[in-house]
């Protein structure tokens, strides 16, 4: 079996819970990205904001090295990282478009961007990235296709910056369909879409709108990233490893080992009588809960038939877990999932 891995999104958790929230901060601060407000940015001189701004990106990007050694301490299985999409505030926004293009900013990122593509490389880290839900490629809103667009190149500029986005699929950079156009949407808006772009662009399907077929529709341009919670509350049942979409999205691929999303919803549905050890039934949960209520994630993988049914897809995937614990909740299903040193 190719080597399987699980990953976690953007930010480091410290493993002391029980420190107070200061010190915990102290912590976890030089791992994780900052950033700042438009308001401010706007409430004081150019050369002050723009200051504030380069003292930013520094801690930001120096934050991913740090981050990326903490992930390269780990078992190889657990070298998979997302980045932030915050490592740059406001890089697409058009205000402070003229500030990034600058020659000497454009080379200092540059050369930053491109240490962090070879640490990665170096301990042999998968990375992505997820443009927020505010990325809205088949948006019938002009002015939120032009933003999403922008917002999108954004990633593939950072993408190229590492040293990815040269051959199909070395870095994944995910998004939701969305939009009232959806599907013929994307297909429209494709051609406009850089090299790097559409060599990292997958599509994930949603809780609410655009399920695993509508993904699948557009398999033919790029890979489609299942998201089995998402799909379980679309088409309330569980997919099955056997089921012939999965198949299919797999052969989206095109023979890179493909990637998945795993989460859960929240712990407190133990409160409401739903058991760890037991199988989330959609009926049973809608009884007391809206879907609306499942859509929020987990701290860790509390549900452990969950975890069992989704251990039986890492023979062919890698799993991206969406935790709000983040790196804690990923090492924990390491030791459920491979027992083992960690």
């Amino acid at each position: 079996m190719t080597l399987a891995r699980i990953g976690f999104a953007c930010q480091y958790r410290h493993p002391e819970r029980g420190l107070s929230e200061v010190e915990i901060k102290r912590v976890e601060s030089p791992f994780n990205p900052r950033t700042t407000t438009l308001r401010w940015i706007n409430s004081v001189e150019p050369a002050v904001a723009q200051a504030r701004l380069v003292e930013v990106v520094t801690h930001n990007l120096d934050a991913q090295l740090r981050l990326l050694d903490y992930v390269a301490q780990l078992p190889p299985a657990l070298r998979m990282l997302r980045l932030s999409s915050d490592l740059l505030p406001f890089y697409s926004h058009p205000q402070l478009r003229d500030f990034y293009q600058q020659p000497s900013i454009q080379q200092w990122l540059g050369s930053c961007f491109a240490a962090i593509g070879e640490r990665a490389r170096a301990a042999d880290i998968r990375l992505s990235f997820h443009p927020g839900q505010f990325c809205v490629l088949g948006s019938d809103n002009a002015s939120v296709v032009e933003n999403s667009l922008a917002e999108f190149e954004y990633h593939a500029d950072m993408i190229r910056m590492l040293g990815y986005g040269r051959r199909f699929q070395d870095f994944k950079c995910n998004v939701h369909i969305a939009g009232r156009f959806g599907v013929e949407g994307i297909r429209a808006l494709w051609p406009r879409l850089s090299e790097v772009a559409q060599t990292c662009i997958t599509f994930e399907n949603e809780e609410k709108s655009y399920g695993v077929d509508d993904c699948l529709q557009l398999a033919d341009l790029a890979p489609v990233v299942l998201d089995i919670h998402h799909c379980w509350i679309n088409e309330e049942q569980y997919i099955d490893p056997s089921d012939p979409r999965v198949a299919q999205i797999i052969d989206s691929w095109r023979g890179v080992r493909p990637v998945m999303h795993y989460s859960q919803p929240p712990e407190r549905l133990q409160a409401l009588g739903f058991a760890a050890e037991d199988k989330l039934e959609m009926s049973e949960l809608l009884k007391v809960v809206t879907k609306r209520e499942l859509y929020g994630h987990s701290e860790r993988m509390w549900n452990h038939w969950t975890n069992g049914y989704a251990r039986q897809f890492l023979e062919r995937f890698d799993i991206m877990i969406e935790a709000k614990h983040k790196n804690l909740a990923s090492l924990a299903l390491y030791r459920e999932w491979l027992p083992g040193p960690a």
